[in-house]
């Protein structure tokens, strides 16, 4: 963990408008969050990271099928983006159990990450150098964040208490590991997607793109072991829908979500009738 310990934070400076558009949302989207959360950043990590998982997987996949349509080697793009998702995943894991959600935030979740799928799905199409970038911008302010972070813990505002099992297994950590050397760690892993997603952005766009700038990402459970195993018994995390959180309040959810649907689709559907009727009415006049 010392060499997790001499992060810097970076910032590529943006040329051109693909870049400029890419920093724009990172920084608009870096405002709400520091309006939202505040100096909360165990929750502010939760729902980032949920946010954070997603490009990896996206990438992957349609790097994957680019491969297969062009039958054409991939040049290792896709496990990279793989594993940083499930990289990400690992991060939220790790922080649902340090600072439990409330109701609220994990509906912020639910509705966060469905729309930024969306979004970046649709980005990554038409602009694959810009959703890189995109993430590149993401993973500066991560490193940002966490440093924060790390300030308040050295500072006695805010607890440090062991680290979790789900981390402690991840990253094969010691005993008697804190939240403080997990943070580390995380940081570090972001600052690997940063420079990572940043190389990838500059081999697209056709600039001098070296991997070896890429900072080395922590040692960590290999994509390639599968199912964690122990005494027979498969274990995975409760995360952001399970565990603690008891059937009513999933019930009470997802009511509250298909209630928001159905009045999308009506509001949608009475906005054409009316529409229609006044043009009834114009033609007739």
């Amino acid at each position: 963990m010392s060499n997790s310990s001499d992060i810097q934070s970076t910032h590529y400076t943006a040329l051109g408008f693909s870049d400029w558009f890419a920093l724009r949302i990172t920084k608009t989207l870096r405002w709400g969050a520091d309006t939202f959360f505040a100096k909360r950043y165990g929750n502010r990590a939760i729902v980032l990271e949920t946010v954070a998982g997603v490009p990896g997987m996206v990438g992957a996949t349609l790097s994957h099928l680019r491969a297969l349509r062009l039958m054409q080697d991939d040049r290792g793009w896709i496990r990279t983006l793989m594993d940083e998702a499930e990289n990400e995943r690992m991060h939220l894991m790790t922080f649902i159990e340090i600072a439990q959600p409330s109701w609220f935030e994990r509906l912020v979740i639910l509705t966060v990450q469905w729309v930024f799928y969306i979004f970046f799905f649709f980005l990554y199409l038409i602009s694959s150098k810009t959703a890189h970038r995109l993430v590149g911008y993401f993973e500066e302010e991560a490193v940002l964040s966490y440093t924060l972070y790390l300030a308040e813990i050295d500072e006695g505002r805010h607890p440090n208490p062991p680290a979790p099992p789900v981390a402690m297994r991840y990253w094969n950590l010691p005993e008697g590991t804190t939240l403080r050397d997990v943070i580390l760690i995380i940081r570090a892993d972001e600052a690997h997607h940063r420079d990572t997603n940043h190389y990838m952005a500059n081999a697209l766009s056709g600039r001098d793109a070296n991997h070896k700038a890429i900072m080395a990402c922590p040692a960590h459970v290999s994509l390639d072991a599968g199912l964690l195993l122990q005494s027979g018994v498969v274990h995975h995390s409760s995360g952001v829908m399970g565990g603690r959180m008891s059937t009513p309040a999933k019930l009470i959810i997802i009511f509250i979500l298909l209630w928001v649907a159905v009045h999308l689709l009506l509001y949608g559907y009475l906005k054409r009738r009316i529409a229609a009727a006044k043009r009834d009415r114009d033609a007739e006049a």
